[in-house]
């Protein structure tokens, strides 16, 4: 199989669903003539013509509610926001309208919104927010956070499937750091099925996204150093989450860490903490413990945006003192 980046990886399996379905087409800021603002689009607009790229107004509202309006009427748009802060923009027509309609009247709406996240690059803290625990506390909506090239591929051609809105979770810094081996043909990743990225046996990691990379670099010093099992759960997606393959995980380890780069108060990790206090609470040798960024918006100077962001360092510490415990 071919290597490819992470961003080629994405842009290889739009184009394929564009390809597939004529009913697939894009809509965003710069997506046409520019070709996105990471180039992710480059040489759509050429391939499928203006009416199936199309540059819109600087406006995410008018993004939005042009995607939600095109579900309506059948068709399957594939909404670029330049960066996930500015979804916020759009939030009613995400979440009061997208997000119920098919509770009110049965009607699908598949629309599927990009989301270019995190942070990693001192974009500041209106270029570098995983605003993915607001989206998946709303019914009715789908949350994808892919953390591989493979994944993200076939993850986002799941996701132009699907007859509910579906927030896509693109992070930035993986987009031209992370390659990986992906087929040539058209496949999906089914939503709802967690990958295990590393075979452990001492501690578990629940983690996603970019996170994903800082969890492994902490595995293979805990193993050399203190000679610690770790195992490593990549969730995928977080609605739906794995619920089975985290609570196996657990139940065989003992101890667990629940990792993600957003916020700790109100983040996902703390429904997943949650969830095992519940069902698997007599498992466990330790405490449930969460590592998160703090409360804070994103830093824009770079030495605070490494504290901010979960660093391997701090990943390393948290697992030495669960397999201490």
């Amino acid at each position: 199989m071919p290597e490819k980046t992470y961003l080629q990886a994405i842009s290889d399996g739009l184009r394929e669903e564009m390809r597939r379905d004529q009913r697939v087409f894009v809509l965003g800021e710069d997506v046409g003539v520019y070709g996105g603002a990471f180039k992710v689009t480059l040489g759509f607009q050429e391939e499928f013509g203006p009416w199936r790229v199309i540059d819109m107004p600087l406006s995410e509202t008018a993004i939005l509610g042009g995607a939600t309006g095109a579900a309506l009427m059948g068709l399957r748009p594939v909404a670029e926001m330049q960066f996930a802060d500015f979804v916020s923009c759009g939030w009613d027509h995400l979440t009061t309208v997208a997000a119920k309609q098919h509770f009110r009247v049965g009607t699908p709406i598949p629309i599927v919104v990009r989301l270019p996240s995190g942070g990693g690059f001192s974009g500041g803290p209106f270029h570098s927010q995983n605003p993915e625990s607001s989206f998946a506390h709303i019914p009715g909506l789908k949350v994808v956070c892919p953390s591989t090239p493979a994944d993200a591929k076939g993850l986002l051609a799941s996701a132009i499937l699907d007859p509910n809105p579906v927030l896509f979770f693109e992070h930035k810094h993986l987009y031209r750091r992370i390659k990986g081996e992906v087929p040539d043909e058209r496949y999906t990743v089914p939503f709802g099925q967690a990958r295990t990225h590393r075979q452990g046996a001492d501690v578990t990691v629940i983690t996603w996204g970019a996170m994903v990379y800082t969890a492994d670099e902490a595995a293979q010093r805990l193993a050399q150093e203190d000679d610690v099992s770790v195992e490593i759960v990549d969730l995928r997606t977080i609605i739906p989450w794995d619920r089975e393959t985290v609570l196996e995980s657990v139940r065989r380890c003992s101890k667990v860490l629940v990792l993600h780069e957003d916020t700790r108060t109100g983040g996902f990790g703390a429904e997943i903490a949650a969830t095992i206090a519940d069902e698997a609470f007599e498992h466990l040798d330790g405490p449930v413990r969460r590592l998160a960024a703090p409360d804070s918006p994103v830093p824009f100077a770079p030495n605070l945006e490494k504290v901010f962001i979960p660093q391997v360092d701090d990943v390393v510490r948290e697992l030495r003192e669960l397999a201490a415990y």
